[in-house]
């Protein structure tokens, strides 16, 4: 194993194990280095190494504090990553969102309130019948965002996020290629909603599968 990565590795350690908590000031760097056994050189890279995955936050003037370690922060990285993807990975995109968001979706059915549900009714009700591509993929966009933070998981919800990034575009270009693409899509949407407000979990992850799903399905003809 290499040094730094040993570093991290002690560094992580402390973090697990709880001597270091969300929040926590590290020990002085001499001190640490002393205490884990690393030369200052190592230790300074591990800690560079775990700021940039938002682990640690290197304060100028004042010290390094473990972050809070909220999974949207610590997932951030996934979408600095998911943002180098190549067009002939979106399939794979869309197969991972489609194991993932309807367990979201079927999560949801039984703690969406009825706010939140009239919320997302009042969405499609001000997108109407016919709107533009671009504006209906917004609206999915921000649609699926609100049902899946309804389902209480916070990592779900952060790794949904970045994943419907690399799927943009391929909805745009349906949207503009597929003759009754925006009619399905607002079909399936309602579908989506009746389910939630009926609290059928079982419909609710059926719909959000056939929503995502159909996506794949022209992609992959259309690839």
């Amino acid at each position: 194993m290499a040094v730094t990565d040993e570093a991290i590795e002690k560094i992580k350690d402390m973090i697990v194990s709880g001597a270091l908590r969300p929040g926590d000031r590290l020990p002085k760097e001499s001190e640490l280095a002393a205490e884990l056994g690393l030369s200052r050189n190592s230790l300074r890279e591990a800690v560079r190494a775990l700021s940039l995955i938002r682990i640690l936050d290197v304060r100028q003037g004042d010290g390094t504090y473990v972050t809070s370690l909220d999974p949207q922060l610590l997932l951030e990285a996934l979408s600095f990553v998911v943002d180098f993807h190549r067009d002939d990975t979106v399939l794979e995109f869309l197969a991972v969102r489609r194991i993932l968001e309807p367990a979201a979706t079927a999560m949801a059915s039984t703690r969406i309130t009825e706010a939140e549900l009239d919320a997302l009714t009042e969405q499609l009700d001000v997108l109407g019948a016919a709107p533009s591509v671009e504006e209906l993929v917004a609206c999915d966009l921000e649609f699926h965002r609100g049902i899946v933070q309804s389902s209480g998981n916070s990592v779900l919800c952060s790794l949904l996020d970045g994943l419907s990034g690399p799927t943009t575009r391929a909805r745009i270009w349906r949207g503009l290629t597929q003759e009754d693409a925006v009619s399905r899509t607002l079909h399936e949407h309602r579908a989506i909603l009746a389910a939630l407000r009926d609290r059928d979990a079982e419909a609710a992850r059926s719909w959000a599968t056939v929503h995502i799903a159909s996506v794949e399905q022209w992609l992959r003809s259309t690839l």
